[in-house]
């Protein structure tokens, strides 16, 4: 059986997470991706805390998809050290996984 993930990026406005959410989908590594807006991130960054306005990408493709991804993510973003990481769905509707897998390559 397949193994399906979510992806959580995030991306500094919805403009850049658009551009990348359609690449992602367009290439057939996601079958969809979520955009939200008005995410808060309190986090560490050089020695400094950080907090800041982002945009939220929930990415849902298969594992094996999981290299090329980040990849195509890393080759698109403006942030030097992107967040993307991935969570495995345990469980889902039989309809849904079977849409993601025929959406993706």
């Amino acid at each position: 059986m397949t193994e399906y993930i979510v992806v959580f990026i995030t991306a500094p406005k919805e403009e850049d997470a658009a551009k990348i959410a359609k690449e992602l989908v367009e290439s057939r590594l996601a079958a969809c991706v979520n955009v939200v807006k008005n995410v808060r991130s309190i986090y560490r960054w050089q020695g400094k805390i950080e907090d800041d306005s982002e945009v939220l990408m929930i990415v849902k493709t298969k594992k094996s998809l999981f290299d090329k991804l980040m990849k195509k993510v890393k080759e698109l973003h403006s942030y030097s050290v992107p967040e993307i990481i991935a969570l495995p769905i345990i469980e889902g509707s039989p309809d849904y996984l079977k849409w993601l897998s025929e959406e993706t390559e």
